[in-house]
């Protein structure tokens, strides 16, 4: 590891009343924050599991309950920062939990809605929880654990989003069907508050090391490093969310694959995610410019690969299971990067800008994709992803973290 990464990770190691990292504890803190993560993750994607019912349920039309994702992303990027600035005296622990709280507020909100601005309402105060929870969680983790074991720490935070992409779709489908589609809502709610039970009891007081003033964001965005960063994650997240977004109907009218084969392909792409995670955190190990340059690559190649050939039944499914496997990937690499490639305690202002970053790339990606669905056809949005996340790669490979010595 380069000398200017370790300082960086032990200013935020040796922060005030550093928990013992070799604790059990402290790996039951890392896990109640994966819980943290399964939560949000789960929560955010649920309306489009639970869409059909969702639209006829409040009388309106596919497009406007579609706003309630738009809603939750455009929330949690203006909160990422907010949040920070707001809540720089805080305990971090107290932040958490409080983010947590929200997150139960929201999907008590959203269960009881009646009409669209009620759900949309429930649906902010989710994204100020996403925002202020993921600003702080990779942070927080290298401040439990020493700096050569984050990436594992970041892997067992990161599987609670991966294992949320596989159950959150057919969860909300099974449950919303059967129940209604408030049920999966008022389910999400009480694991909510089951996780901030955990997190009360597993994770240690943590003071406050790291956003001081909008001026320290600013300046941690000027670091070189950091900008190229925000670059990939910009063009990768887009690149991914557009086509994740429209990736259902593609398969509905290109392949014409039946609603068993679809359901059945997408839940194989969250499951193949989680092992890209796993593959993620085991190669930023050895080689953080090579997984966060050839994860975008494999996304690139799966979205041509349904442009060219995506009629093809067998083609367009090997090319969604490459797509889900090389995403789950993603995250851990660029969260590794960020944290350690940070200025020396500057590791949580770096989360935020992380976060802010990530979900305005969904908004846009979700957005221009729908443009793109809407005035072109479904195969240009694949395109697009192929653009984006070949030029995130090309990004990383010219410019990316030096190999570690």
């Amino acid at each position: 590891m380069t000398q200017y990464a370790t300082s960086g990770m032990e200013a935020v190691l040796h922060g005030p009343e550093k928990p013992d990292e070799r604790s059990g504890r402290a790996w039951g803190a890392v896990i109640s924050l994966a819980l943290g993560t399964f939560g949000l993750a789960t929560a955010e994607v649920l309306p489009a599991a639970v869409l059909t019912p969702l639209m006829h349920g409040l009388g309106v039309t596919a497009g406007e309950a579609g706003q309630a994702l738009t809603a939750t992303a455009i929330a949690a990027a203006i909160a990422a920062p907010t949040m920070a600035l707001i809540t720089k005296r805080l305990d971090r622990r107290t932040i958490i939990c409080a983010m947590t709280l929200l997150q139960i507020l929201s999907n008590v909100l959203s269960a009881l809605a009646w009409s669209l601005p009620l759900l949309l309402t429930g649906r902010v105060v989710l994204g100020i929880a996403l925002g202020g929870f993921w600003s702080i969680s990779a942070s927080l983790a290298g401040r439990l654990v020493p700096s050569h074991l984050l990436p594992r720490a970041l892997l067992v935070i990161l599987t609670g989003v991966s294992i949320a992409h596989v159950c959150a779709g057919p969860f909300g489908v099974y449950v919303g069907d059967r129940w209604g589609w408030q049920a999966p809502f008022i389910i999400v709610a009480a694991l909510g508050a089951a996780t901030l039970v955990v997190q009360l009891m597993s994770i240690p007081r943590l003071p406050p090391v790291g956003v001081k003033s909008l001026r320290s964001l600013l300046n941690v965005a000027n670091d070189p490093t950091i900008k190229v960063a925000l670059v990939v994650i910009l063009l990768a997240a887009s690149g991914h969310f557009a086509g994740l977004t429209y990736m259902r109907p593609f398969l509905e009218q290109v392949p014409a694959l039946d609603s068993d084969t679809i359901w059945r392909v997408l839940l194989a792409f969250g499951v193949v995610g989680l092992f890209g995670n796993f593959a993620g955190s085991f190669l930023a190990r050895y080689s953080l410019k090579a997984i966060a340059a050839l994860a975008p690559l494999l996304i690139a190649i799966a979205a041509a690969s349904l442009v060219m050939v995506g009629a093809s039944a067998l083609a367009a499914t090997v090319a969604v299971l490459l797509w889900g496997f090389a995403f789950g990937a993603v995250p851990v690499a660029l969260q590794t990067w960020v944290v350690l490639r940070a200025a020396p305690g500057q590791a949580e202002s770096a989360g935020v800008l992380m976060t802010a970053t990530f979900q305005v790339a969904i908004a846009a990606g979700a957005s221009f994709g729908g443009l793109l669905a809407y005035h072109v056809s479904l195969v240009s949005v694949f395109g697009y992803s192929a653009v984006a996340t070949c030029l995130a790669a090309l990004t990383v490979f010219l410019l990316g973290p030096k190999r570690e010595t």
